[in-house]
């Protein structure tokens, strides 16, 4: 079982392409459903083909996590649209009925978001959003990893509150991969003036990991050709 992270009713998981956001967002999905959490985890990539939460509809909703998701979202359209739904799922959150939101990662995935960042700021219920970086995916300095927050902040119109660091190669990961990326992840961090909130570890690592708050995941997103 993973630990759970403290939920927000809503957390937004932001991040660069690549860096790993929808594995992420499914892990933090099943800790929370295993904790006795009705998770509802909503996609708003709109862009990417590839690496979306809601094409793994079925796993999760084997596990009881709701899906709300563009409604071309598991087709090759170039046209999806955000539905109804996703609106009423923001409303509807809660700590008992937590909603996890996986934001796509370009300019385009951050501009849909913000379509949603009035319901989101102004309801109820507190909101929290994760920054996810990744050494090993980011070709980027620490400054430059920083200054990308910023842009997706202006274009979602909403602030991060927390650093993600889910430094990986995939299969290939390491203890020692992950443990080396601290630095960058605590001068991003410390560029931000945000707390680093979690460390993604896999879980054969997580019980040895000498890093800021270890969060064991497992690799549920494969790449195209697995």
């Amino acid at each position: 079982m993973n630990e759970l992270l403290p939920l927000s009713p809503i957390t937004v998981i932001a991040g660069h392409y690549g860096v790993g956001k929808t594995n992420f967002s499914l892990n933090l999905a099943l800790a929370a459903q295993e904790r006795g959490q009705e998770v509802t985890l909503m996609d708003v990539d709109i862009v990417n083909p590839y690496f979306r939460s809601s094409d793994y509809t079925d796993f999760l909703e084997s596990r009881g996590i709701r899906i709300v998701a563009p409604v071309f979202a598991q087709s090759m359209l170039d046209t999806p649209s955000l539905p109804g739904s996703m609106q009423a799922a923001i409303e509807h959150a809660s700590d008992t009925h937590p909603l996890i939101i996986d934001m796509g990662g370009d300019d385009e995935g951050a501009k849909a978001m913000g379509r949603f960042s009035s319901a989101i700021k102004s309801g109820d219920s507190p909101y929290t959003m994760l920054y996810v970086i990744n050494e090993r995916r980011e070709i980027e300095s620490p400054e430059e990893t920083a200054q990308m927050l910023k842009d997706i902040e202006r274009r979602c119109k909403i602030k991060a509150t927390g650093v993600v660091n889910n430094t990986h190669l995939s299969e290939e990961t390491t203890l020692s991969v992950v443990e080396a990326s601290a630095p960058f992840a605590e001068k991003t961090a410390s560029l931000l003036g945000l707390p680093i909130v979690c460390t993604a570890v896999p879980a054969r690592y997580a019980q040895q990991a000498h890093v800021v708050r270890p969060f064991p995941v497992d690799r549920h997103v494969r790449m195209p050709w697995e």
